[in-house]
Parts: structure tokens; sequence; C-alpha cells
């Protein structure tokens, strides 16, 4: 038996943008994936609203920093054999950090997380780490959020190069998916139904090989 840790924020969780709650069990990209790999894999998933890679959220009821909450994550699911983080999206807005360079900086710190902590429950080795760039912010009539992430389209579409860098790097695995998704308008952040099943379905070869099965 195979398990899976999938470490994200809202777009992990499943927000939907159109209802402003969240999306069915069955889109929701981590359960997508589960479905597609069958039984013989546990698909575990850690996805936080707000979540970032190394930031804090002062204005948040509870800690969306990344850093902070993923060795609880990683002695709570463990054993693993692979890591998927998909964060940087909550990076974008001014007030956190504002740049794709700050999202690459926490990134690595959870890759080396992931790698310091992760043998300290007894596991021969640490886990496989795939690290996933969200599909980059678009535009959006959305008062609200486009204030919260000003600034933040241009810079998302940065994330996947800086991101497939950073693997190529530390040996980790990298799918890009905005090579199969994209964000909504209604707010530019989040992903409908449609899209967020396409992560999952576009994740399946690249965990099958680093699974090894």
């Amino acid at each position: 038996m195979k398990t899976v840790l999938c470490y994200g924020d809202s777009i992990t969780w499943g927000s939907d943008a159109a209802t402003g709650g969240r999306h069915d069990f069955a889109d929701r990209w981590p359960n997508v994936l589960q479905k597609a790999l069958g039984p013989d894999v546990v698909v575990v998933t850690d996805g936080l609203r707000g979540r970032t890679t190394a930031f804090d959220e002062h204005l948040a009821a509870c800690d969306r920093n990344g850093v902070r909450i993923l060795p609880t994550s990683l002695y709570t699911h463990a054993p693993l054999d692979l890591v998927i983080i998909m964060l940087g999206s909550n990076d974008m807005k001014p007030a956190i950090a504002g740049t794709a360079l700050a999202a690459l900086q926490g990134m690595r710190r959870l890759v080396e997380i992931v790698r310091l902590n992760a043998t300290r429950d007894g596991s021969a080795e640490p886990p496989s780490v795939l690290i996933v760039a969200p599909p980059a912010l678009c535009e959006t009539a959305n008062a609200e959020f486009a204030a919260m992430f000003a600034g933040g389209v241009e810079q998302s579409r940065m994330l996947a190069s800086l991101y497939a860098d950073l693997a190529d790097e530390s040996g980790c695995g990298f799918f890009d998916a905005g090579s199969v998704a994209q964000t909504t308008p209604i707010d530019g952040v989040h992903l409908d139904a449609e899209n967020t099943r396409a992560i999952g379905k576009g994740l399946e070869p690249i965990v099958r090989m680093m699974l090894g099965i």
C-alpha cells in the first residue's frame, strides 16, 4: 500500500468560486487522483484555504503558514511515499509577499522540511516530493479579489518556470497544473469543477511513475 499526501491551499481544498463553497467530493483533484490510482494507493488531502508557502496571514482565524504546519502534517500521516505540494497562489497577495521569488523561497523550504522530518517516524528514507505549480491567476472583475491580488497575475505566471528549476536542483518531480487547468475569471484565483478534475487526471501519470506502480 502506497500513501500520498497532497499539501496545498484552497485549490486542493476544493474552493468553488461560483458558490463560495466547496466543490463536490468527486470533483476535488486529490479525490480524482485517488480514483485514478485505485485501491492500492491512499491519497490524503491536507488543503487549507489561504495557506501560503512560508508566510504569516495575521488576519486569518487559523495558521496559514505552510512551513509551520507541514511537520505536523508529515507526522500525522506517516509513513508517506510521496508528498505533493501545490502552493504559491496566496503568496501573490502584496500583503503576504507579492512575488514569485518569495514563493520559490518558501517552496524550497517546504522541500527541505520533507527531507529533514519525514524519516523520523522510522521510515527508511524520506518520501519523494512532487512540486506542482498552481494555475496562474487571471484578471477578474471581482473588485475585492482584484485588489487582494494586485500585481499577482504577472508574478504568478513566473511560478512554473521557477518551480521547474527548483525541482531539477533538488531532485523532485515537477508538474505544471497550468498545463491542464485555468483559473476562473469569477475571482481570478480558483477553479471550476472541470478544471480541478483536470489537475487530478493530469497528475496520474507522473504520480504512477514516482510511486513505481
